[in-house]
């Protein structure tokens, strides 16, 4: 018997580290107007007892404004990682990446989003 896709992913996602729990804070990296985006849940985990639901580079979220135009709080809206502080392992072995400052999206991200990709400055 095989076993469910992932729900709302929209290519093959590598494991990654997960950076962004459920209730985490997020800085908004486009030019909507939100500043600070508040993770309500990750579309794709189905989930287990205790476990909170983590997100990483490339995963959809369901977030709300914290900070921005008022027209943009209090509504729930998708929003998509493209970057994560924490350290993460790429799949080809190639080591311990650590993103500090800058406006970079990463390779993972630009494979399953195609447009965030393309609106991006950088692609690591």
């Amino acid at each position: 018997m095989s076993k469910r896709g992932r729900a709302g992913s929209m290519g093959n996602k590598f494991r990654t580290t997960l950076g962004l729990c459920v209730g985490s804070v997020m800085n908004c990296a486009d030019n909507t107007g939100a500043k600070n985006l508040y993770i309500i849940s990750v579309k794709g985990i189905k989930g287990r007892l205790n476990k909170i639901p983590g997100a990483t580079c490339g995963n959809m979220v369901m977030a709300t404004v914290k900070k921005g135009k008022p027209e943009l709080r209090k509504k729930v809206m998708p929003a998509v990682v493209v970057r994560q502080r924490r350290t993460w392992r790429r799949v080809d072995g190639g080591g311990y990446i650590y993103f500090e400052g800058g406006w970079k999206g990463r390779e993972e991200c630009a494979d399953l989003w195609p447009r965030i990709a393309s609106a991006a400055g950088t692609v690591l």
